[in-house]
C-alpha cells in the first residue's frame, strides 16, 4: 500500500485475521515513531521461525508502515530521493543474472523473494538485482511483507 493509504494497512484483510502475540511484541519492539524497517521485520521472520507474509500480515493490522525496502523500492524519504525509492537502473545486465531474472518471472514479475533468492544465490546485493530488474524493465511484485 502507499503512503496515502497509511492509516487503513489493516483494510486488506479479514476482520477476523489474529495475529501470533509473539510477532505482535516483536513488532513493537522494532517499531519507531510508526515505522518498521523491511530488515527488521525480516529479523523478526527468522528470529521467531515465521513466514515473513506472517509479520507483514501483523504489520499491516497493527497499521504500521514499512519502511526502507531491502530492494531500495519504496519508503525513502522523499527530500532525499525524489522518487522515493533508491534504486536506479544498472548500467548493464550480465547475461546469467538476467537469465536467473527471467528464469524466475512469474506473470511478468520478478517475486521479490525470488530477488532475495538470486542475490543469496549470486553473493550479491540485493538492490544489485532490483537494479538489473530497472535496466530490464522487470517490475518486482509480489512483496514478501504484502506492502506491494
Amino acid at each position: 500500500m502507499t503512503h496515502k493509504d497509511a492509516g487503513r494497512y489493516a483494510a486488506k484483510w479479514d476482520s477476523g485475521t489474529v495475529i501470533d502475540e509473539r510477532v505482535a511484541e516483536a513488532i513493537r519492539d522494532k517499531t519507531v515513531q510508526g515505522e518498521i524497517a523491511c530488515a527488521q521485520a525480516e529479523m523478526i521472520s527468522a528470529k521467531l521461525g515465521v513466514n515473513l507474509n506472517e509479520v507483514g500480515v501483523a504489520i499491516d493490522l497493527m497499521e504500521i508502515r514499512i519502511m526502507s525496502c531491502q530492494l531500495g523500492l519504496f519508503g525513502y524519504p522523499k527530500e532525499k530521493f525524489p522518487r522515493g525509492r533508491t534504486v536506479e537502473p544498472a548500467k548493464e545486465v550480465a547475461p546469467d543474472i538476467e537469465a536467473a531474472i527471467r528464469g524466475r518471472l512469474v506473470e511478468g514479475r520478478l517475486p521479490c523473494k525470488s530477488a532475495w533468492e538470486i542475490a543469496a544465490e549470486r553473493g550479491m546485493s540485493k538492490i544489485a538485482v532490483s537494479a538489473a530488474c530497472e535496466n530490464l524493465e522487470i517490475r518486482i511484485k509480489p512483496c514478501q511483507l504484502g506492502a506491494f
